[in-house]
């Protein structure tokens, strides 16, 4: 007999609404203790109300709360119970469209941990839930008890409560909805009763305050994912331009313009660069566009070329369409919608004909793809509202085609027929994982001029023998002339066909502005993925970076970010004068991933058949009955490393040269994933305070998971077992003095709601990941040394990536840990101080 469809399910269309549907249940097994969780959403429908949600029984138990949650006992808050929601309901952030159940916007206005006083489910079916919650803004015991009364639709109404505790306040003092609106994902608001028009209210973008900072010398663009179609979600769409990508640097009255690839074009653009340097806009990465308009107001890709070549740069428009950077500001975390924003309001009355702001669109995108094909464009591009910069291919900026189309290698091309002269058609390739492979022929969309000038361009690279990887078959080879893979050409076609050849192709123009090593079959990624993988971007042909070759460097490492070995590599070579210290001397553990993190993972502690690369082996006295320990003390090591799969590098609290006396203990603050942020940073904070309390000085590095490194460093006076005690005694302290939030015993049973102070990193032989490691986790974040002040600015442990570190490194005015020094030493009194006995 079927299961009947639960009434979260009938008052929703999936096919419409964003809102997470329904999931199987789980298997049954044996399931690991976690914590239950928690989430109060702000939903701004027919009425702004909040919702407050308790995990139970694998649900969300629901109650709807007008006025939201109050922290003053005597303001007993109504709490309407409505249908159970599915636990992945719990990060839902998003509008739900008109003519949709509960239309509007809707946003996480707090989440955590929920712990219940008693048996929940006997308690809950009483109608007396008492529980505890620590959540970014709420937090201490609060209580939901069911009335008598009935609203409407026969609802049940219950009360939520505040119980009297140390973080009760009155209402007068502080009122926490009024007090803290925003979201504790994105930073977003919602209900804000001044910006309501007429309309149904749009979802208010987040805001983050933007940061002054040191304009970086180079900088890379965010790139669209290629979509089958628009999907779900607040979008905004502009024209996808036909035209080059050109970036702005300006500073000190002095303005460059480069392509995509660093190429500096502003010698080619001289006119766009005077209006840009008249507009006094210092300090600014401007991203755009720069295009040809024809007759009709549409970018004529063959126009700009033409302009190019005959040095006519008035004919040419620069689109402005983000600003990343803008007068000083780093604006790479604010949503796009006030970068937007803020661009076009510094550019005001001060944009010319040949600089202009780029319009978004207001229609509905279907509308906007319509219209955009039936004018013979080239499709549209779509961002995510909210969405930050990112400098790499984003699955928040997306590219929709109303024909296929894309570039293509030119590998050869055949005799003409007939009248025509030059040559009859191009042949083409991409490159894939086997080198460059064959993609089909284009034989129309050229006219007599460029006939004659790209033959005459061909004729000049011609060569005796085939660049495929995999030769073509006598019929399809006979006639052609060969050529160099250097030229590339933009071709649209209507499909691709079984064999991996274009059909109906027509020439659009040749390419300049993107080397052919980087052109492989464009993959529309489907609207409903969640996790779009990232177009590829690299050539399969091995690469050198610090004289170390890099064998398949086109292989994707994350599919979370689309970042691909050679990217790995090169992000390693560009931070190793951050990295190294903290490698040299001492032994390295490589956690290996030569599938990429969704890949099998291993740890390689000593050398052993398969070398690493310009690594350097270290005294086996060390490790007696193993192969030698490791040490990374070159760029080329580093490398090397790289080059054989290794993403996290882990080191020893000693020196080689001393290993039975470390000079430091680590501290690994490991929370319950459940936990909010808000808990990390109070547990951080005490552990702090218990170092300084005794007379430590300590050090602090995310960890680039969920938790905190800390980082006491010592001098070389105590062996591995003291410490190790030492760092044990703190862990103990911490969890006597805060039970109900800190352990001291490993095991996810023992962390359920918890935070675990690892001190088993200071055993002899134990390592830890070191600062500037990338970590193996989806999005590839990176371990990172922080100054004390900067705890509470963070939004959490995977703050910075390979994508993003380097615009830290770059604007960083100071050490994070100046003042590091390996003096310290542990005395009688500070045993005496956790109540320890020194072993």
């Amino acid at each position: 007999m079927a299961k009947p469809v639960s009434e979260y399910t009938r008052k929703r269309n999936f096919e419409i609404t964003s809102e997470p549907p329904e999931s199987a249940p789980a298997k049954r097994g044996k399931k690991a203790p976690s914590a239950l969780r928690f989430v109060i959403q702000k939903h701004d429908a027919r009425n702004l109300h909040y919702d407050f949600r308790l995990e139970l029984d694998g649900t969300l138990k629901s109650w709807a709360v007008p006025k939201g949650p109050s922290l003053d006992p005597t303001q007993k808050r109504l709490a309407v119970h409505v249908e159970d929601h599915p636990i992945s309901y719990g990060t839902f952030e998003g509008s739900i469209p008109e003519g949709q159940y509960g239309a509007g916007d809707v946003i996480v206005w707090d989440h955590g941990v929920w712990q219940p006083i008693g048996d929940p489910q006997e308690t809950y079916k009483a109608g007396k839930l008492k529980f505890t919650l620590i959540g970014e803004k709420l937090s201490g015991d609060w209580a939901l008890v069911r009335t008598h009364l009935r609203g409407s639709g026969d609802k049940e109404q219950w009360l939520l409560i505040k119980e009297k505790d140390q973080q009760a306040r009155p209402i007068s003092e502080f009122d926490v909805v009024a007090e803290l609106p925003k979201s504790v994902l994105s930073d977003a608001t919602v209900g804000d009763k001044t910006t309501k028009t007429t309309k149904k209210a749009v979802k208010k973008p987040k805001t983050v305050k933007p940061k002054p900072t040191t304009l970086p010398e180079q900088f890379s663009p965010q790139l669209a994912t290629l979509m089958d179609k628009a999907p779900a979600g607040d979008w905004r769409y502009e024209i996808k331009f036909d035209g080059y990508r050109i970036l702005a640097r300006i500073d000190n009255g002095e303005v460059r313009l480069l392509t995509r690839n660093g190429h500096d074009w502003t010698a080619k653009l001289p006119l766009q660069a005077k209006a840009l340097a008249e507009m006094k806009l210092d300090g600014s990465w401007l991203d755009g566009e720069v295009v040809v308009l024809n007759e009709k107001g549409f970018p004529d890709f063959q126009g700009l070329q033409n302009a190019f070549e005959i040095g006519r740069s008035v004919d040419i428009i620069y689109f402005l369409f983000d600003a990343p950077f803008l007068q000083g500001v780093d604006q790479r975390e604010m949503p796009v919608e006030d970068r937007r924003a803020a661009l076009k309001k510094a550019l005001g009355r001060k944009s010319r004909q040949i600089v202009r702001f780029s319009e978004a669109f207001t229609a509905k995108h279907q509308d906007i793809i319509e219209s955009a094909c039936a004018l013979s464009l080239e499709g549209v591009i779509g961002k995510r509202a909210g969405s930050p910069y990112v400098s790499r291919r984003s699955p928040d900026w997306i590219k929709l085609k109303c024909r296929l189309r894309q570039e293509f290698v030119i590998i050869g091309y055949t005799a003409p027929q007939g009248s025509r002269s030059g040559f009859g058609a191009l042949l083409l390739g991409v490159y894939d994982d086997k080198g460059l492979i064959y993609a089909g022929r284009v034989g129309t969309g050229f006219n007599q001029a460029n006939l004659k000038l790209f033959h005459g361009q061909l004729q000049e690279i011609e060569r005796k023998t085939s660049p495929l990887a995999k030769p073509l078959t006598a019929a399809q080879a006979r006639g052609v002339h060969w050529v160099e893979p250097t030229l590339v050409c933009e071709a649209e076609f209507a499909e691709w066909t079984r064999e991996g050849v274009v059909r109906q192709a027509a020439f659009i123009a040749m390419r300049t502005d993107k080397p052919a090593t980087e052109i492989v079959r464009e993959q529309p990624q489907s609207s409903k993925a969640s996790k779009p993988v990232s177009e590829k971007k690299t050539s399969s042909k091995d690469s050198t970076v610090a004289g170390v070759k890099i064998t398949h460097p086109e292989r994707v490492i994350d599919k979370d970010s689309g970042t691909q070995k050679l990217e790995l590599v090169q992000f390693y070579d560009s931070i190793s004068q951050w990295i190294l210290p903290f490698l040299r001397d001492r032994p390295v553990s490589l956690l290996r991933a030569p599938e990429g993190v969704e890949g099998e993972q291993f740890f390689q502690k000593h050398a052993e058949r398969l070398a690493i690369p310009n690594i350097k082996h270290l005294d086996p006295n060390i490790d007696l009955g193993h192969a030698r320990l490791m040490e990374i003390d070159s760029v080329q090591a580093l490398i090397g490393a790289a080059q054989m799969g290794t993403i996290e590098l882990h080191t020893w609290g000693a020196t080689h040269d001393r290993i039975e006396t470390p000079d430091l203990f680590v501290l690994d603050l490991d929370p319950d994933p459940a936990l909010p942020w808000k808990s990390m940073v109070e547990a951080t904070q005490l552990t702090l305070s218990v170092l300084d309390e005794i007379g430590l000085e300590a050090f602090l590095k995310t960890s680039g998971g969920k938790g905190m490194h800390i980082i006491v460093p010592l001098a070389r006076k105590d062996d591995w077992d003291t410490v190790k005690a030492f760092a044990k005694a703190i862990a103990q302290f911490m969890a006597q003095q805060l039970p109900e939030r800190i352990t001291a015993t490993m095991g996810p049973k023992n962390r359920v709601g918890k935070i675990f102070v690892d001190y088993l990193r200071n055993t002899r032989g134990a390592s830890t990941v070191s600062a500037y490691s990338v970590r193996a986790r989806p999005g590839l974040p990176v371990s990172v040394p922080i100054s004390r002040d900067e705890l509470t600015q963070l939004h959490g442990s995977q703050e910075w990536t390979v994508a993003n570190l380097l615009g830290r490194l770059e604007g960083l005015k100071g050490d994070p840990w100046k003042g590091y020094a390996n003096r310290q030493k542990i005395t009688a009194k500070m045993w005496k101080q956790l109540g320890a006995k020194k072993p």
